[in-house]
């Protein structure tokens, strides 16, 4: 008897947890493989679960899944939503959810290592699943890289991956070259003089201070980016102050940065940090910002040869009309880490997972972007079926690709 994936699904989705910490998501895993027969190791890159399906002479698969979730409160209202809490790497207590389907990633992995397993006859290789965690973070793949995955298992001749996103169900978005942008994560720091509410002129206010940095932050891609080029500045979070009538010290920004690539990256670092500290000068600052790289990923770039060999594969198992160019996504990923490490081949899609019926009322009201919930938010939930099979077909029918 096969795995339950949709009854799997439901209990991960119920059960998230946030990066690096994913002990008991590893551990459906690994009973999984287990049950399966699959050679494994755990804690590879801290939470992270490898296996290896040894299956004769031939190349080299991996298939990279993440694991993760997020620091969101679910609001979709599903029997099986998720109620859990976590604490972030601050101390805070948070809700958590898998807002961005990497439990669904996980169930269509171990679907397509069921199926691998069951027809070895068929094929000859080496299938290396990697079990990834914190991709939320930008660190996992580098975690496990450095825990030597690239040396303690077969390197991979190609490395395939997948990521759910808001299409209609059944859909396979992949395209060649860039796939998604480059990105950095900084914390920037305002340092201003703190003191009481009543006697601003006594101070140097961050919370004034931030509130420039902000605005004038926006005027780099609307005023120094060329239109015809892609750049996304975010501001994410801002932390200043614990009461109505005391001015802090310090002011906290965090930012997200997107770019095409690594040209158009240092063009938009060197635009942040002149408005950040003209900003922080044009307050009166004593004390320069502190600007602070959390992590930095790479674009996600497929290979061109590679990628066209798997959308050929797609179109001919699931239909012309089933598979899409979706564009560059402006969001980013650190599934490249592993291709550029080892020199293989990269190829990374997207699957949808939205009512097909939903996601044509929306388009045809032009609605999409309100009706249709996207990655990261509360209400994103994927329909069950047909997004776990397609998910599963995916993987199996691109691996085949290398396999035989």
């Amino acid at each position: 008897m096969g795995i339950d994936l949709e009854a799997l699904y439901i209990d991960l989705h119920r059960h998230p947890e946030l990066s690096f910490q994913e002990t008991r998501t590893a551990g459906v895993v690994t009973r999984a493989l287990s049950e399966m027969g699959i050679p494994f190791e755990e804690g590879v890159g801290r939470t992270g679960v490898v296996a290896v399906i040894r299956n004769g002479d031939g190349p080299v698969v991996w298939l990279r899944t993440d694991m993760d979730a997020l620091p969101v409160e679910e609001r979709t209202g599903l029997d099986y939503a998720s109620t859990a809490r976590g604490v972030d790497p601050s101390g805070a207590a948070v809700p958590v959810m898998h807002a961005c389907g990497h439990d669904m990633h996980v169930t269509a992995l171990l679907g397509a290592l069921e199926r691998l397993a069951a027809s070895r006859a068929e094929w000859s290789g080496t299938v290396v699943a990697v079990f990834q965690p914190a991709e939320e973070f930008g660190a996992g793949a580098r975690a496990m890289i450095a825990d030597g995955v690239l040396e303690r298992f077969p390197a991979p001749d190609v490395v395939l991956g997948q990521h759910l996103t808001p299409l209609p169900a059944g859909m396979i978005g992949v395209r060649p070259g860039t796939q998604m942008s480059a990105s950095d994560g900084l914390t920037v720091t305002l340092h201003g003089r703190g003191g009481h509410g009543s006697r601003p002129h006594a101070t140097i206010d961050p919370i004034t201070m931030a509130a420039a940095t902000i605005m004038r932050l926006q005027t780099i891609v609307s005023r120094e980016v060329d239109p015809r080029d892609v750049a996304v500045v975010t501001v994410g979070s801002v932390h200043a102050g614990l009461k109505h009538n005391i001015i802090p010290a310090e002011a906290t920004l965090q930012l997200s940065l997107r770019y095409p690539d690594d040209a158009a990256r240092d063009r938009v670092l060197e635009k942040v940090e002149r408005v950040v500290r003209a900003e922080a000068a044009a307050s009166g600052a004593e004390q320069p910002p502190t600007i602070v790289t959390d992590h930095t990923l790479p674009p996600t770039i497929n290979d061109l040869a590679a990628t066209d060999r798997v959308t050929t594969a797609f179109r001919r198992e699931f239909g012309e009309h089933a598979v899409i160019d979706p564009g560059m996504f402006t969001g980013s990923e650190d599934v490249s880490w592993f291709a550029r490490d080892s020199g293989a081949p990269l190829v990374f899609w997207f699957w949808g997972g939205v009512d097909p019926e939903l996601f044509a009322r929306a388009t045809a009201a032009g609605t999409v972007d309100r009706d249709v919930p996207t990655n990261h938010s509360p209400f994103f939930a994927p329909v069950l079926h047909p997004t776990i099979e397609r998910g599963v077909e995916a993987l199996v029918v691109s691996a085949r690709e290398w396999l035989g």
